[in-house]
This record gives C-alpha cells, structure tokens and sequence, in this order.
C-alpha cells in the first residue's frame, strides 16, 4: 500500500514551495522504488503536482487580526474539513508550510494522532508571539528553517531545527528575454518598466495598490508598469486588481501578468509589499523600495509586539538598512516617488543597494554536506522521507 504523505500550505509563496517539494518526494520515492499518495491545503501548483488539495489554499489566505475575525467562520469550517481528512487517512508523515494560525492547531492534532511532523518555513517567532516556542518543542519534530539566522535561535530554544537554505536563492534568473516578455505581456519594448508588487492576498492588494497607483501616476511619463498576479487568485479575484488599476490608475500604462520573478528581473526598480516578494526582488537583484499598510488596530499592536529593528527581510538578513522601509503613515506616494527616484539612474544608491543584495543572496544559498541532495526542497524532501521511514 502506497505511503500518505500531507502537505499543507496556505499562501501564494508556501504553496509554490509545497508544489516543488511534491514533485521533490515523487522523485525520490521514484528513485528507490516507492509511491506515495499526497493530499493537503493548496492551490493550483499543488494540485499539477499530484496532491490532492481538500482545501484550496486560497479560501484560507487571509492576514491582519480584524481582517481574520471578519472571515473567522470560513475559516473554521475549512480547517475542520482539514483536520477530519487527517484523522481519516492517517498520513505517515506531515509537512507544514509556514502558515502558523492554522498549521500549530493541525500539529497538536497530527501529534496526538503520532503523525511525525515537518515544519518547513519557520513562523516569524523570533519576532513576536516567542511564547508559541513551547508549541513547536511539543508538536514540531522537526523544524526546517530557510533564514540563516533562525537556525540558532530555535536551538537555543531546545527545538531541532535546521538551516536548509531558501528556495528561492537556488533558483536560476529567468531565462525569458526582455523583448519576448514584452511581446507576451503587451509591453513597449521603448520604456523603462517599474515593478508594482501589492501582495499576493485580496485584502494586502486593497490596501496597498491604490497609494501605489498614486505613486504610478505621478512617474508616469517615460514609464511603464507591471503588476504580477498571484497564482491564488481566483477569476473574481484578478478582475477586482484590474478594476483597481481602472479606478486608481489615472490612465497610466498598467500591465498585469503572471510571472512575478520575470517581472523583477526585468523592470528598472520595483516597488513591493514587505513578505516573500520582497525576497524574490533581492536575490533576482531587482534594486526595490518596501511598502505595507493594516488596519491600525493590527498596527498598533503589532507595534507592542513585533521586536525586530527592521520589518523587510531582505533588511533582517543583512542586518541593516539595505532597502528603504515605507510603512503605515510613510506609505504615501510622494515618499514613494522620492525614494524610487533615487533608484532609478545610474550612481551611488543604485549601486550600493546592488551589491548588498548580491550579498543577502549569497547569505541565503545552502551548500550542502556530503550524502545530502540538492537544495533546500530537495534536502526537505530528504528529511520527510526519513521521518516517514523513521516512524513507518
């Protein structure tokens, strides 16, 4: 009988990777004669990739304490539908992707029902909510981090963790020429483009593109502007960004696509909601200026919470100020136009902020010791496989 693997992802960035680790684990299994059946949260990625996805990742993506309460009841009769395919099937090993509200409650179940546990993606602990640490030593048994420095911190913590290295940074640039990606997506081969990243979920989208299609306006002369799409949303979805672009835009040359890290990789400078996108734009080397926006009650407790000196991760990884920070009141489009305006030309802050980022790449590659594959999915897979075996 073929082993049950889940897998279970709630957002754009964790689902991609929860689809390149199911083809990861197939591969593996292949390699030494095994199947596996693998089902879980997801999206469309993860579904091409063979897991079964009893709940799309999409319907869960929601972020922000009030925005949370507002969607509370979906959310709880899609969690129960998880966590009742999990006592039905009994997988043999778990893999639990970021997503932290969701994912600590699905480990205590998997916990008591003696299913070993992966945790890939580690929730930002060391930043806020330290007190959960007591989750993760009890649930988790096994916790695999893509930040250098988190590897530390839960070892100091009694948590076996470790550093696998960041997906992302084992990726190769885009292969797509910037004269096809025009002809594809509509573009003038003549302008400079500039990146527009509001975020992968509805709600960040609302209330981030508006001031950033300010911002657009106000540049738009000589330019013109991509807006990468999340391959969650859903049709509803992608038509709101496009009446958003309508109603906000003024006019100006707006295209929408579907290839974020292309989109990086070839516009000018880019302007991105903090979160994994502002990874991408780091290690593709695309110079960036950090936005975000919430309610001010998640802000303001967030701020009673969050300890960390900075809230850009490309920022946390060097371990300074690398790339300009506008969040809450300094998220307008006139502070946005002057810090993109400094990036824009050839010179000192164009330059600077190139090489720090060519050195966050470097600091987030993994090389692996002898016997261990790949990279950071491949060593993941690795591990759930010997977890599954460890337990079978």
């Amino acid at each position: 009988m073929a082993q049950k693997i889940f897998i279970s992802a709630g957002e754009a960035s964790g689902e991609h990777y929860g689809a390149l680790l199911a083809d990861a684990l197939q591969k593996q299994l292949a390699a030494s004669g095994q199947t596996a059946g693998f089902f879980g949260m997801g999206g469309e990625r993860m579904a091409a990739a063979g897991v079964e996805c009893v709940v799309r990742s999409e319907e869960m993506a929601v972020m922000g304490l009030t925005e949370v309460v507002r969607h509370l009841p979906r959310i709880w009769r899609e969690y129960r539908r998880l966590k009742q395919s999990i006592r039905d099937r009994r997988p043999s090993v778990a893999v639990l992707i970021d997503f932290p509200e969701i994912h600590f409650r699905l480990a205590k179940e998997l916990h008591r029902l003696g299913v070993p546990v992966v945790y890939f993606v580690s929730p930002q602990l060391w930043a806020w909510k330290k007190h959960r640490i007591k989750l993760v030593r009890k649930y988790i048994d096994k916790m695999l981090v893509i930040f250098p420095f988190e590897e530390p911190f839960y070892r100091e913590q009694g948590v076996q963790a470790e550093f696998v290295g960041h997906p992302l940074a084992e990726l190769p640039l885009p292969a797509i020429s910037r004269a096809q990606f025009a002809a594809e997506n509509g573009l003038d081969l003549a302008k400079t483009w500039i990146g527009l990243l509001p975020g992968s979920r509805p709600k960040e989208i609302r209330d981030h593109l508006p001031e950033i299609l300010r911002a657009a306006q106000m540049l738009a002369d000589s330019f013109e502007f991509v807006i990468p799409l999340a391959p969650t949303l859903n049709a509803a979805q992608r038509n709101e960004v496009q009446l958003l672009v309508q109603n906000y835009g003024g006019g100006v040359a707006v295209r929408l696509v579907d290839d974020a890290r292309a989109a990086l990789f070839h516009a000018r400078v880019s302007i991105v909601a903090s979160g994994t996108a502002t990874v991408e734009a780091a290690l593709i080397g695309n110079p960036f200026v950090v936005v975000y926006h919430v309610s001010p009650l998640t802000y303001a407790i967030a701020k009673r919470v969050v300890k960390v000196p900075h809230v850009a991760m490309a920022n946390l990884i060097a371990g300074k100020r690398v790339v300009p920070e506008l969040i809450q009141s300094d998220f307008t489009a006139a502070n946005i136009v002057r810090e993109i305006g400094a990036l824009l030309p050839e010179g000192p802050a164009r330059q600077t902020m190139m090489e720090e980022l060519a050195r966050i790449r470097g600091l987030l590659a993994k090389n692996n010791g002898a016997g261990e594959t790949g990279g950071a999915i491949d060593r993941t897979a690795q591990i759930t496989l010997e977890m599954m075996r460890r337990d079978g």
